[in-house]
């Protein structure tokens, strides 16, 4: 095992026991996240098995990040329509569908990722559970998507809020990692609106992702953006920060 895998695989504790028997999946992970065949393997492993059904969440559940993302909902709330929320390689976690479920005011909720299974498994999940919204008017869909390519599902400024956790980490940490970070990047800033924003949860540290933040969402003279940054906390022995950036469009 490289160094570098011994490296990611200590610092990626919430894989847990799964990593000690796919450990080649594991592998192929590091070196082609941004790969949809590897991730269709992935969630294809992970939901093999009679085992029951259990939400896979890479670096902390919505109980970790609550705190940061239900205050900005109440603050962006209109009384005429429901927000539009974007969970972004959403994968099989619970993220979505616990906006979905606490949020107090109206949410439209698009959980997105590149891998089918992991849309067919939360489909299915939901069914079987029937969630009931705090507000009796959100909603909650499951769709395929490339998270390069957000513009063919949404149109320009119609999105409120995006949230990443983790999947511009697993970008940048593959093969052709800046380039289609920061084409992610754009695309979020596009389907924003004015008054949205997007979240990422990240455990790089600000000295590095706001640098690059800052440069790759610059798009001179058709958009800019505001970019901070607050500490989630220690989990693991790992910290972890929010990156909030904010488009404004040029005029």
């Amino acid at each position: 095992m490289s160094p570098f895998l011994k490296s990611f695989l200590s610092g990626r504790r919430v894989f847990g026991a799964y990593l000690r028997y796919h450990s080649s999946l594991t592998a192929e992970l590091i070196e082609n996240m941004d790969k949809k065949a590897t991730w269709d393997r992935f969630y294809t492993e992970t939901s093999s098995g009679k085992a029951p059904f259990k939400n896979f969440e890479w670096f902390f559940g919505f109980d970790s990040v609550r705190d940061f993302i239900m205050p900005l909902l109440q603050t962006m709330s209109r009384p005429d329509a429901a927000l539009h929320v974007v969970d972004m390689g959403c994968g099989t976690s619970a993220l979505g569908p616990s906006i979905y479920r606490h949020s107090p005011v109206s949410v439209h909720v698009t959980c997105a990722d590149i891998s089918p299974i992991a849309v067919k498994l939360m489909q299915e999940h939901i069914q079987a559970k029937a969630i009931q919204p705090h507000s009796c008017s959100s909603q909650i869909e499951f769709v395929e998507l490339d998270c390069t390519q957000l513009d063919k599902r949404f149109s320009p400024s119609t999105v409120d809020l995006i949230i990443d956790k983790g999947t511009t980490d697993a970008l940048l940490r593959s093969r052709e990692g800046k380039q289609n970070a920061s084409l992610v990047l754009k695309q979020c800033l596009r389907v924003l609106r004015s008054s949205g924003s997007l979240l990422q949860f990240s455990d790089e540290d600000p000295d590095s992702r706001l640098i690059w933040l800052e440069t790759a969402a610059q798009d001179p003279g058709v958009m800019t953006a505001d970019v901070g940054v607050q500490e989630v906390g220690e989990l693991r022995g790992i910290h972890y920060y929010c990156y909030q950036v904010t488009p404004h469009p040029v005029l």
